[in-house]
C-alpha cells in the first residue's frame, strides 16, 4: 500500500466530543451544510462560514461521567437524515434518556468481567431481572423541522433497555441507499466479552445491524421499553428487519457505491487482541416476525444470506482470547481461548473480516490500536492516492510511548479476491502541540468526496469544550 499524507484543515474548535458528522441539505436551501452532533446532546450546523445550533437536547440526555469516572460511551450518539429530507423535514436521533440510570446489570462489573474456561458458571451468565438490573435506557425517534425552522419530536420507534454503560454503538444510525430504509447498530450492550452471550442471539435486540421501515406507521406513539424482539408489540416488529449480528461495538455502517450495487463496511470494536472492518454487498435481512416464529416454535430460521461478524466466539479473524501475563516471563503474555465451544460453533458461518489490525504490532510501519472509531469510503479525488479507499481512524496509538495521546488515521482497500487485505497509516501534517488528541469520529458528505475528523483532547467527555473537527484536505 503506498504512503498517503494529508493536511488537516480545522473547521470548528472548542466543541464537546463530536460523535456524529454528516451533511445535508436543509429544506429551501442550495448547499450542503455539514451537521455535528455531540455526545452531550447538541447539533451544530456549518456552512458560509457561519456555525449555528440547529438542536439541543442536553436536558433529554442522560448526565454523562458520573459512573465512569468521567468515561461514558452513553449520549447522543446517532443522527440521520431522511433521504428526502430536503422535502419532508424528517430526521432521526439515538439517544441515552435522561432519568434511566440503573444499577447495572451485573453491579460493580462495568469492564471487569472476564470469563474463565475452568469455570462453566462464568461461561453461561444469564441476564435476569432485566426491569430492575440494568443500565440505561436508549431511544430512537423521529424528528421533524417545522417550516418555521425549528425542530419538533414526532415519534419513538425504539425504547431499548442496555444492561452496561458502554458498547451502545456510535454513528448509529444510517440510511441504506439501497432499501431506503433507517439503519440501526448497536453494541453487544457492553462490559467486556459480552457476559450475557447477546449478541449471537437471534432474539436479542443488542449486537444487531437493523433496519427499520419508518414509512410504515405503527401507530403506537410510546412503544414499550424493551430488550428481546418478541417484547416488541407486533405493529413495530412488522417494521424490522435484522441484517446481521456477532456485533460488539460499532462505529456505524457505511455504504460505496460500486457499479450497480453497494459494497457495505462495518467496523466491529475489539476486545483485547484486534480490531476489525467487515465489507459485504449481498446479503439477507430476516424479518423479525420470522425470527420470533422461530422461537415460538422452537425452530431455528434460515440463517442464509444472514451476516454474523463472529462475535462473542471471534474477535475478528481470531478465536476470541483471554490474555494473562506469563507467570515465569513477565516481558510475555498467554493467550487462552475464552469461549472454544462458540468459537467451533460460529467457525464456518461468520464473515471473514476484510481488515484485522493488532493492539500489539511490532511492525515498524504499522502501530497499536485501541479502538476503531470510523469507518468511511472515499469516493473524491483531491487526494488521488485515497480515491476509491476506505479510511478508518483508531482512538489512539497503543505503543507504550509517554502522552500526549494521538489518534490514527489509516486506509485499505477491499481486494477483488476476497481474501484479508492490508492497510497503511495515513501521516497528517498537524501540530497538536502537548494536547492530546483521540480521533474520535469520522464522517463525509453526501457523495463521499470529502472527508471529516472528530478530533477530543480528552478519553472523558465530562471535560468539556475540548474536540475540534477538521476536513482531511491534500
Amino acid at each position: 500500500m503506498i504512503k498517503v499524507k494529508v493536511g488537516l484543515r480545522p473547521i470548528v474548535s472548542k466543541i464537546n466530543l463530536p460523535t456524529v458528522l454528516k451533511t445535508a441539505i436543509l429544506p429551501g436551501d442550495t448547499i450542503e451544510k455539514l451537521f455535528i452532533a455531540t455526545q452531550v446532546g447538541e447539533i451544530f450546523c456549518i456552512g458560509n462560514g457561519m456555525i449555528g445550533t440547529f438542536l439541543d437536547i442536553r436536558p433529554r440526555i442522560l448526565k454523562l461521567g458520573v459512573s465512569g469516572g468521567g468515561y461514558d460511551e452513553r449520549g447522543l450518539l446517532g443522527l440521520a437524515f431522511h433521504p428526502q429530507f430536503y422535502y419532508n423535514g424528517l430526521f432521526y436521533l439515538h439517544y441515552s434518556v435522561a432519568g434511566t440510570q440503573g444499577p447495572g446489570a451485573l453491579p460493580g462489573a462495568f469492564e471487569s468481567f472476564k470469563p474463565n474456561p475452568c469455570d462453566p458458571n462464568t461461561l453461561n451468565l444469564k441476564w435476569i431481572n432485566r426491569e430492575i438490573q440494568y443500565d440505561h435506557i436508549d431511544t430512537v425517534e423521529e424528528w421533524i423541522l417545522q417550516s418555521n425552522g425549528q425542530p419538533q419530536k414526532r415519534r419513538t420507534l425504539l425504547h431499548l433497555r442496555r444492561p452496561f454503560l458502554n458498547h451502545n454503538g456510535v454513528n448509529s444510525l444510517n440510511f441504506s441507499p439501497e432499501t431506503g430504509k433507517l439503519v440501526l447498530t448497536t453494541g453487544d450492550g457492553g462490559s467486556g466479552y459480552d457476559p450475557f452471550n447477546l449478541s449471537p442471539d437471534d432474539m436479542e435486540i443488542a449486537g444487531k445491524i437493523i433496519e427499520i421501515d419508518v414509512a410504515k406507521n405503527t401507530y403506537i406513539d410510546n412503544p414499550p421499553v424493551v430488550t428481546r424482539f418478541n417484547e416488541l408489540p407486533v405493529p413495530i416488529q412488522e417494521t424490522l428487519t435484522v441484517i446481521a449480528k456477532g456485533v460488539r461495538n460499532i462505529p456505524g455502517i457505511s455504504y460505496q457505491r460500486f457499479y450497480n450495487q453497494y459494497i457495505k463496511y462495518v467496523g466491529n470494536v475489539g476486545q483485547d487482541l484486534v480490531e476489525s472492518i467487515f465489507s459485504f454487498i449481498h446479503y439477507k435481512p430476516i424479518p423479525v416476525t420470522r425470527l420470533v416464529q422461530g422461537t415460538l416454535i422452537n425452530s431455528e430460521p434460515d440463517q442464509e444470506g444472514f451476516i454474523n461478524f463472529g462475535w462473542r466466539g471471534w474477535e475478528g479473524a481470531f478465536p476470541t482470547s483471554i490474555i494473562r501475563g506469563c507467570s515465569a516471563n513477565s516481558t510475555l503474555d498467554e493467550k487462552t481461548i475464552a469461549y472454544y465451544d462458540e468459537a467451533v460453533k460460529t467457525s464456518v458461518q461468520r464473515l471473514q473480516p476484510l481488515i484485522s489490525y493488532f493492539h500489539n504490532d511490532p511492525r515498524p510501519d504499522k502501530f497499536g490500536a485501541t479502538a476503531l472509531t470510523g469507518v468511511q469510503p472515499y469516493m473524491g479525488n483531491r487526494i488521488p492516492e485515497l480515491s476509491g479507499s476506505v479510511v478508518f481512524t483508531d482512538l489512539a496509538r497503543n505503543e507504550e510511548s509517554q502522552p500526549p495521546a494521538r489518534g490514527v488515521l489509516a486506509y485499505t482497500r477491499v481486494r477483488t479476491d476476497g481474501k484479508l487485505n492490508d492497510f497503511s497509516v495515513i501521516e497528517t501534517d498537524y501540530n497538536f502541540g502537548s494536547q492530546s488528541a483521540y480521533y474520535v469520529s469520522l464522517g463525509t458528505n453526501l457523495d463521499q468526496t470529502r472527508l471529516y475528523l472528530g478530533v477530543y483532547g480528552s478519553m472523558k467527555v465530562a471535560d468539556f469544550n475540548q474536540g475540534t473537527v477538521f476536513e482531511i484536505v491534500p
